[in-house]
């Protein structure tokens, strides 16, 4: 089967390569490889606007589309997959994604073509869950500022009260996808209460993570840490704002490591500023990277990282082997069974 690997600044090609190799076997291919040209920042700023605007808004990539010729499969991370660049590859059965978000394909496009656009889930899971209870840590205990200072020649000891503490405490997840289910694993040990708000997940899987059901509105009002693992979607857009906050305790914490804009982050914003929650801890954001000038640098009660949750050596490992899964599938079966339009393809 014809493969066409395409490498960037997150998952390089030969990852994906190895990983054929383990899955497939030595003789599975030919498997060509191309890499997407542009800094790891360029590639983050592209994949932002495609999140917001989809695939045809960055510019078409002549490397990958030069490269594609008899290509059966394409393997992208994050580079775009617009109607122009599945125009280039007349052979091309399936797209397969190192990611479950799909806003760099064109779906539409690969399915009037009856191409198979296949994600894959679970790939960041545990670096997501993992930055999550590090940003807790570092917000509930003054970790980064204390640091902070004493790099700067201080001794800061103050931060607004005593620290808090995890153990015993409740905690609502807002999500209970592969990432909430890991981050209750890991909430385990800490004796914690916790809350879940998802209505996609059965009673069951919430009881088998040691979780009661909440109310969104209830899991804010009785939760001491509230963390938002839930995916963007026309429902969820900014379903977070001043309502949520408003019923938060003045001592509770708020944590994002999913998407920015699940929150309307002015009315956090004001929430941090006026005292009225204790702190955030934030990895994602409505500019990336925040403008020099940008009032969240000036916050002394929110931890900010650079949206990096998901990019860690395990995440990029497991991303490219389910890749390779998906594409021994399609050449075991024909079909690829996780595709998105499996129903239009009528594999289901």
């Amino acid at each position: 089967m014809r493969t066409l690997v395409v490498g960037d600044q997150f998952i390089p090609a030969a990852l994906y390569v190895d990983a054929l190799t383990e899955v497939c076997g030595p003789h599975f291919g030919p498997v060509h490889t191309v890499d997407w040209s542009g800094t790891k920042a360029d590639q983050h700023t592209a994949q932002q606007t495609m999140e917001r605007k989809g695939p045809a808004a960055v510019p078409v990539p002549g490397e990958i589309v030069d490269a594609l010729d008899d290509a059966e499969v394409l393997a992208v991370h994050f580079a775009p997959v617009s109607r122009a660049v599945l125009a280039a590859a007349p052979e091309l059965r399936a797209v397969c994604v190192a990611r479950t978000g799909l806003e760099n394909v064109d779906i539409a496009a690969a399915t009037e073509r009856g191409i198979a656009v296949v994600p894959v889930f679970g790939r960041n899971a545990s670096g997501v869950a993992e930055l999550a209870l590090g940003l807790m840590l570092a917000e509930a205990r003054g970790i980064a500022r204390a640091d902070a200072s004493v790099k700067a020649g201080g001794w800061r000891k103050d931060f607004g009260g005593p620290g808090a503490e995890i153990s015993g405490s409740t905690v609502g997840l807002i999500g209970l996808g592969q990432a909430g289910r890991e981050l209750a694993r890991c909430l385990r040990g800490f004796g914690v209460r916790v809350l879940v708000h998802d209505p996609y997940v059965p009673d069951a899987v919430i009881a088998e993570h040691g979780a009661s059901r909440a109310a969104l509105d209830a899991l804010f009002l009785e939760s001491d840490f509230v963390q938002v693992l839930a995916r963007l979607t026309p429902e969820t857009e900014r379903f977070i704002g001043h309502r949520q906050f408003a019923l938060m305790k003045h001592t509770a914490f708020f944590f994002n490591t999913a998407r920015s804009r699940l929150v309307d982050t002015d009315a956090l914003y004001e929430a941090l500023a006026t005292g009225s929650i204790a702190g955030a801890g934030l990895d994602v954001h409505d500019q990336e990277p925040l403008p020099a000038d940008s009032p969240w640098r000036a916050l002394d009660n929110v931890t900010l990282t650079t949206h990096y949750a998901g990019d860690t050596t395990t995440t990029n490992l497991r991303s490219a082997l389910l890749v390779a899964r998906a594409v021994d599938e399609l050449a075991r079966t024909g079909r690829c069974l996780e595709a998105v339009n499996a129903r239009e393809l009528e594999w289901v």
